[in-house]
C-alpha cells in the first residue's frame, strides 16, 4: 500500500529533478521579486501610516492591470506550451506576436483610465471613518505614485509577454535572473529616492514609483536583448517582428480558449478590488492592516503559485506531444505537492504573523490587527495552494470555460457576497474572523476542482 502511494503521488528522483528545473527559477525569482516588493512596502511604511497607505491603494488598482495581462498572455500561452510540445516553432512564433498586440492594446487602454480617472478610484478604498491617518493626505500620496507608475505599464505588459513565452519553451533562467537584476536595481532606487540619499530629493511614495518604473525598463532591457541575441535557442524569434501575420485559425483557436481566461483575469481582479473595498468600508485602519497582511501573503504564496506555473508547462508540453498517460499521471504528483507545500508554508506564515508588523512606522493597534489577518490567511493557505493547482490543471488542457466559473465565478458567487454581508450587517465581527471565513469557504470550490481533475476532461492536446 505505502508502495503505491509513492508510486502514484511522490515520483522517483527524475521527476523531481525534471520539477526542480522548471520550478526552481520561477521560485527565485518570484521570491526575491515578492521580498523586495515586501522591503519595497517596508520603506514607504517608514515614511508613516498615510504614504503607506496610499501607495498600498494604488498599488491594488495596479494590480488589476497586472492580472489583465497576465490573463491576455495566458490564452496563448496554453498553445505556446503545446507547440513547443509538438516543435512547431511557426506557431509559438504566432502566439508571441498575439501576446505583443493585445498587451499593447490593454496597457494603452490602462494609461487613459489610471491617467483619467486614478482619484476617483483611489478614493473608493478611502473611507472618513478613520481615527488614524488623513484620507486627504492618503489620497495624495496615492495619485502621486500612480501617476509615475503610469510610465511602467507598457514595458511591464511587452516584458511579461516575453518572460511568459521563455518559460513556456522551457527556459527559465533568464527571465529569473532579469528580475532579480530589475529587483535589485528597484530596492537601491529606493533607498535613493524614498529617503534621500546620496544628494537626491527625498520623493516618499513617488521616489518608490520611479524606482519601479525603471527596474522594468532593466528587465525589458535584459529579457528582450537576450532573446534576439540567442535565436539558436528561441528560433520563434527569428522574423518575429517581420510581419504582423497570425494565421486566421490559430486567431480563433486563441480567442475561443483565451477570452474566458482574459474574462477571467479580469472579473478575478475586479472581484478582488471589490472584496478589498469592502474590507476598506471599516476604516483607514483596516486598509493599512490588510496592506502589511497582503504583503506578507504574496511572499508565503510563492510557492504554490510557481508550482501552478510548472504545472502549465509541464502538464502543457506532455499534452501537445501526445503523451497524455504522462500528463496525467504528473499533474497527480504536482497536485499533491502543492497541497503539501501549501501547508508547510502556511504554518510557517503563522509563525511568522507576530513579527513581520512590527519592521512598519505605523500605529500599534495596526499591527496588531495585520497580525491577526496574517494568522487568518495562513490558516486558509493549503485550501488556496489546492484551487490554485486545480486551476492550473484544467487551463492547461484549454479548459478556459470551466476556469472561467470555477475562478472569477466563486468570487462573485461566494466571496464577495460573503465579505460583502459580514462587513455591512455583521458590525460587532472582529475583520480578522471575517478574513478567516473568507478564506475557509475555498473548501467548496475545493470538492468541485478534484470532481473536475478526477474526471480527466481537460485531457486535450490543442496543436491537433
Amino acid at each position: 500500500m505505502l508502495k503505491n502511494f509513492k508510486t502514484k503521488y511522490l515520483g522517483d528522483r527524475a521527476f523531481y529533478k525534471m520539477l526542480a528545473s522548471v520550478v526552481l527559477p520561477i521560485i527565485v525569482q518570484n521570491a526575491i521579486t515578492t521580498f523586495v516588493g515586501l522591503l519595497d512596502n517596508i520603506m514607504v511604511g517608514k515614511t508613516g501610516t498615510d504614504p503607506m497607505t496610499g501607495v498600498s491603494i494604488a498599488n491594488q488598482l495596479v494590480f488589476v492591470f497586472n492580472i489583465l495581462i497576465f490573463g491576455a498572455i495566458s490564452g496563448a500561452g496554453i498553445f505556446t506550451a503545446q507547440f513547443h510540445g509538438s516543435s512547431d516553432q511557426d506557431g509559438v512564433r504566432y502566439t508571441m506576436r498575439f501576446k505583443l498586440i493585445v498587451c499593447m492594446l490593454i496597457s494603452a487602454a490602462g494609461i487613459v483610465i489610471f491617467g483619467l480617472f486614478r482619484d476617483n478610484l483611489i478614493s473608493l478604498y478611502i473611507s472618513d471613518t478613520a481615527t488614524v491617518g488623513d484620507p486627504a493626505a492618503t489620497l495624495r500620496h496615492g495619485s502621486e505614485y500612480l501617476k509615475v507608475m503610469l510610465f511602467g505599464l507598457i514595458p511591464f505588459a511587452i516584458t511579461q509577454s516575453y518572460a511568459g513565452t521563455l518559460r513556456e519553451t522551457g527556459e527559465t533562467v533568464v527571465p529569473m535572473a532579469a528580475g532579480i537584476t530589475a529587483v535589485l536595481v528597484n530596492l537601491s532606487l529606493n533607498w535613493v529616492l524614498i529617503f534621500g540619499h546620496l544628494g537626491a530629493p527625498a520623493l516618499g511614495a513617488a521616489g518608490a514609483a520611479i524606482a519601479t518604473v525603471v527596474s522594468r525598463y532593466v528587465e525589458l532591457i535584459i529579457v528582450t536583448a537576450w532573446t534576439h541575441r540567442h535565436t539558436e535557442k528561441n528560433p520563434f524569434a527569428n522574423g518575429l517582428y517581420r510581419s504582423a501575420k497570425i494565421p486566421l485559425d490559430i486567431v480563433k483557436a486563441i480567442v475561443k480558449k483565451g477570452t474566458p481566461l482574459l474574462m477571467n483575469e479580469a472579473l478575478w481582479s475586479f472581484g478582488i478590488a471589490a472584496v478589498t473595498q469592502c474590507y476598506a468600508a471599516r476604516s483607514l485602519e483596516v486598509v493599512s492592516a490588510n496592506n502589511i497582511c497582503v504583503t506578507v501573503m504574496n511572499l508565503f504564496n510563492v510557492v504554490f503559485l510557481s508550482l501552478g506555473s510548472a504545472i502549465s508547462i509541464i502538464v502543457g508540453q506532455s499534452l501537445g506531444s501526445g503523451k497524455t498517460e504522462e500528463a496525467v499521471d504528473t499533474d497527480r504528483k504536482l497536485l499533491f505537492i502543492s497541497v503539501v507545500s501549501g501547508i508547510a508554508t502556511g504554518a510557517v506564515m503563522a509563525l511568522c504573523a507576530p513579527i513581520f508588523p512590527q519592521f512598519y512606522n505605523t500605529e500599534p493597534q495596526i499591527r496588531e490587527l495585520a497580525a491577526k489577518l496574517i494568522l487568518a490567511v495562513a490558516a486558509g493557505m493549503p485550501v488556496q495552494s489546492f484551487l490554485n493547482a486545480c486551476y492550473f490543471t484544467l487551463r492547461s488542457g484549454g479548459k478556459t470555460v470551466i476556469t472561467f466559473i470555477f475562478d472569477s465565478g466563486a468570487i462573485w458567487a461566494i466571496n464577495y457576497p460573503l465579505v460583502y454581508v459580514l462587513v455591512h450587517f455583521v458590525p460587532s465581527m472582529p475583520v480578522e474572523l471575517i478574513m478567516l471565513c473568507e478564506q475557509m469557504s475555498g473548501l467548496v470550490r475545493c470538492v468541485i476542482g478534484f470532481i473536475l481533475v478526477k474526471r480527466r476532461s481537460w485531457v486535450n492536446n490543442l496543436t491537433k
